[in-house]
């Protein structure tokens, strides 16, 4: 706790203890001598506590040390007295720095400032809601969470105990499984009911969140552990986060997808939700530079940089269905990248070759659920690789490196020249494209958005939901956090 912090609290104490005495001053001015005789009768009935409670060390000043010992630089919420006391910890304790506390108007937008944050920054923040009415305010932006596989750390005031809570709206508040409505779209949850529970818990649900698959967790933080005085704080530990290695595919299956794609005439790349910082774009480029073999970049993360002559985000469709091997990194819909089905009338065709080999490597088989269907149509494939892409992707580069004979270096070089003239040819179509009705009004989305890449292209910018193509189609982004992808479950 900084200087700051402590003053600022020592302040409010102060302000409170004046209050009271100036209070109980003009009411001792006010009181007749009658008013003052019967209040020191015996027969004056039980006497009202006093409205002050000052607590110098709660609970929830220990919960946001946890807190602040995971790193996490931001909670947003919409405030609420559940959690009350871990609030003013954060903002009095903490000095309102890492956590900063956040306000929002509402809880799907607090998870999905969280959503978004960690796609861009790389780490997840946290976020606080009651634990009934804010979670269900929550469940939307959850869910999208979930099925965009990121990590968000949510946090839900309640008061297990049903004999400190006050009547009314604090029943309303109050449930005895604040989970329950998110358990089939979260990774994790817990019901700490101790603080060295709750540390331990705030620290498995940081890691369990943040290792691949990720996705998000909720902790409930109890409203009577957050506001009652820590005790014996001596006996408390506070527990070391080690961060897990994601896990890399087998070597064995990681050989065999490199001899398939370096004797393959028209590799693929199909890419979504595989890299999450710029060193996985680095491998990523790395791969398809060995193999000079296009990418398709899905769009669930920016995982390929727009200006690179192997980038073909436009040309996904041909490029699948003239392919003899396509390999997927962690690719959401596997089914839909090879099939489709018409709408409205669901008739089904076939998109690729009948005797194209498919790789996939993706740790999306790990983290399935059965009620909501977020893992879409099962795809067979001829090597499914279970490991994290981007942690895969230095392995199965020296792996095709080491696959790749004098002759087949010599056909994969000749690929080049073809790759670089239509990948110009895709930025020439995707102008092209953009200029009808470009004068027109009101103006249209294609020069709106080319208009708009002009005002920012200095800066260092971030498109948070990646849905409008004629960016993605015409402006040069070359780092992992210009494109983030869409919402995750399409919800708005």
């Amino acid at each position: 706790m900084g200087k700051d912090a402590f003053d600022r609290r020592a302040f409010l104490k102060g302000a409170a203890a004046t209050a009271a005495a100036v209070m109980c001053t003009q009411m001792a001015a006010a009181n007749t001598p009658a008013q003052a005789a019967e209040s020191n009768s015996d027969g004056g009935g039980e006497k009202a506590p006093s409205r002050d409670k000052i607590i110098g060390r709660p609970g929830s000043d220990y919960m946001v040390d946890v807190i602040k010992a995971t790193g996490m630089e931001y909670i947003a919420s919409n405030p609420g007295s559940s959690f009350r006391s871990l609030q003013e910890s954060i903002i009095n304790y903490g000095g309102n720095k890492k956590p900063e506390f956040l306000t929002c108007t509402h809880e799907e937008s607090s998870v999905a400032m969280a959503h978004g944050y960690a796609k861009a920054s790389g780490k997840p923040m946290g976020i606080l809601a009651h634990g009934t009415v804010g979670l269900q305010h929550a469940t939307m932006a959850v869910y999208n969470a979930w099925c965009d596989r990121v990590p968000v750390m949510m946090f839900a005031g309640n008061f297990l105990d049903a004999n400190t809570r006050r009547p009314g709206v604090e029943w309303y508040h109050c449930v005895q499984d604040p989970a329950a409505i998110h358990r089939d779209f979260t990774k994790w949850d817990d019901q700490p009911v101790s603080l060295q529970h709750f540390a331990e818990s705030v620290m498995r649900a940081y890691k369990i969140a943040t290792t691949p698959p990720m996705g998000p967790v909720l902790i409930t933080a109890d409203g009577d552990l957050a506001e009652q005085p820590v005790q014996d704080e001596k006996k408390l530990r506070m527990p070391k986060l080690t961060m897990s290695i994601p896990p890399q595919g087998d070597s064995g299956a990681i050989a065999e997808a490199a001899k398939m794609l370096a004797t393959a005439n028209s590799p693929v790349i199909l890419a979504d939700r595989a890299c999450r910082s710029q060193e996985g774009i680095k491998r990523l480029v790395e791969l398809a530079e060995a193999l000079n073999a296009p990418v398709a970049d899905i769009g669930g993360r920016m995982n390929f940089p727009t200006t690179h002559y192997l980038c073909r985000n436009m040309d996904k469709r041909p490029l699948v269905g003239q392919a003899d091997v396509v390999l997927m990194l962690e690719v959401a819909d596997p089914w839909g990248q090879f099939n489709t089905i018409s709408d409205p009338h669901h008739e089904y065709r076939r998109l690729s070759k009948p005797d194209v080999k498919i790789i996939h490597i993706s740790l999306g088989d790990t983290l399935t659920k059965a009620n909501y269907q977020d893992m879409q149509r099962f795809m067979p494939v001829d090597l499914a690789i279970s490991g994290d892409a981007q942690a895969t992707l230095p392995a199965l580069i020296e792996a095709v490196k080491s696959a790749t004979g004098m002759s087949q270096r010599a056909a994969i070089a000749e690929r080049a020249t073809k790759l670089r003239e239509d990948h110009r040819r895709m930025k020439d179509r995707a102008r092209a494209e953009a200029s009808p009705g470009w004068d027109a009004t009101p103006c249209s989305t294609a020069r709106t958005s080319a208009q708009l890449y002009n005002v920012i292209k200095n800066e260092k910018w971030c498109v948070a939901v990646s849905s409008v193509q004629w960016n993605k189609n015409l402006w040069p982004a070359t780092e992992y956090y210009n494109f983030i992808g869409g919402s995750g479950g399409a919800g708005q």
